[in-house]
């Protein structure tokens, strides 16, 4: 048998993916509706008085894929997961997976998180794409009612929303990204909060 020499011993290895170290700034993120879009899905009886109240109940990413109850992610088709980036992400391109659409859903138990009553919610997808790439945004809000739905064309630093509106505490609720058509894209991260405060003066 033939003994590997300490020239050859020592011949490096090539990472398959070498480790991401650009950092994302989220707060160049472009959000698909503005706080004023934002009013027109929780409309008031009379005038307003508005507050812009984002409490996150949840944020899930690579490095964090579960939440409370069964509050959790799933990833469809993605061509690369890396959790040591210095921004985690997970990549997705339809080109490269044309058996099936790539994607990424988020289900979200508000029991867990304490609701006990009927209450409204913001779901929103933080993504990059790298072209104009197109979208279905979709989910299930069981006994209260789904907004924002639909197709999605977007382009660079974008996140875009679900509105779930009147979901019972017991009710167990899913949105999803779901590209089909255009460029690669990754996505960072899943956040669910609660949406702006809308006061009838």
């Amino acid at each position: 048998m033939k003994k590997s020499s300490p020239k050859e011993t020592q011949k490096k290895v090539t990472e398959l993916e070498p480790r991401n170290k650009t950092k994302i700034d989220f707060s160049r993120f472009k959000s698909e509706l503005s706080e004023k879009d934002l009013l027109k899905f929780f409309p008031p009886a009379t005038g307003i008085i508005y507050y812009p109240f984002f409490r996150s109940i949840e944020t899930l990413s690579v490095t964090k894929t579960q939440g409370l109850g069964e509050t959790n992610l799933t990833f469809i088709m993605p061509t690369i997961v890396q959790a040591d980036a210095a921004t985690p992400y997970a990549s997705f391109d339809y080109q490269n997976n044309p058996s099936r659409k790539p994607g990424i859903q988020m289900h979200f138990a508000p029991g867990a998180y304490g609701a006990t009553g009927n209450a409204s919610y913001i779901m929103e997808f933080r993504i990059q794409t790298f072209g104009q790439t197109t979208f279905n945004l979709s989910g299930y809000a069981g006994g209260g009612s789904l907004q924002n739905a639909g197709t999605k064309v977007l382009n660079g630093m974008v996140t875009t929303l679900l509105i779930f509106n009147n979901v019972p505490a017991v009710q167990e609720i899913y949105g999803y990204l779901e590209q089909s058509a255009g460029a690669a894209w990754n996505w960072f991260s899943c956040e669910v909060h609660f949406p702006p405060l809308v006061f009838t003066l």
